[in-house]
């Protein structure tokens, strides 16, 4: 395993592990694929390239190595609280499954406690783990609210998902401005009265 960390402006150090098998088969594809579409591999800019895509690959699709119910379990406190618990405007970035292009956008997530809650950074962990994988959205937003109403148990999940799709907007019908909303609920959000309120505080701006 290579383990390169990269230091940035502000001093942060950043540790990437790649498996260097992968990287090397996956190199070997991409490079396939540029002689293919007719390029010149030996070229100066393309030199690296398919080393760099070999790892941006295994970065961008890390949820595969990841457990999200062990990342519930590993905060999960008893409380006595039974009410919204709401996570906004998690930023997702997946990859289409169809065409390997990214969709982006918010997640929003709640759900209301029945005797055990978890770190608020759990939610947003989960959220990442999933659309690290290639991804519809459909199944992203089901996933996540499985996750956690089958891990924690509470009393409603809620699952809404805002975002835009560049198999959309770069080819296809090229619609550059259209936004994809999935949404998926259990338990008390099914009721009207509290999925409408858990619609309206994800649209307020609180402060």
């Amino acid at each position: 395993m290579g383990s390169p960390k990269l230091i940035d402006s502000n001093g942060y150090e950043k540790l990437e592990i790649y498996n260097e098998k992968m990287t090397r088969e996956l190199s070997d594809s991409y490079r396939n694929i540029l002689k293919l579409i007719g390029e010149d591999i030996s070229r100066e800019g393309l030199d690296k390239t398919p080393e760099r895509v070999a790892k941006a690959m295994q970065f961008l699709l890390q949820g595969y190595k990841t457990d999200p119910v062990k990342i519930l379990q590993s905060a999960m406190f008893r409380e006595n609280y039974r009410q919204m618990v709401i996570v906004k405007d998690i930023e997702i970035y997946s990859l289409c499954e169809h065409h390997l292009l990214p969709f982006f956008g918010k997640a929003h997530v709640a759900y209301i406690p029945n005797g055990y809650i978890t770190g608020l950074s759990k939610i947003a962990r989960v959220v990442d783990v999933f659309s690290r994988r290639l991804q519809v959205q459909e199944r992203l937003t089901s996933q996540i609210k499985n996750c956690i109403q089958n891990t924690l148990n509470p009393l409603g999940v809620a699952v809404v998902i805002e975002a835009q799709h560049l198999c959309m907007q770069m080819r296809g019908i090229q619609k550059q401005h259209s936004i994809t909303t999935t949404s998926d609920f259990t338990g008390a959000f099914q009721k009207n009265a509290t999925r409408d309120e858990f619609i309206k505080l994800i649209g307020s701006k609180l402060s």
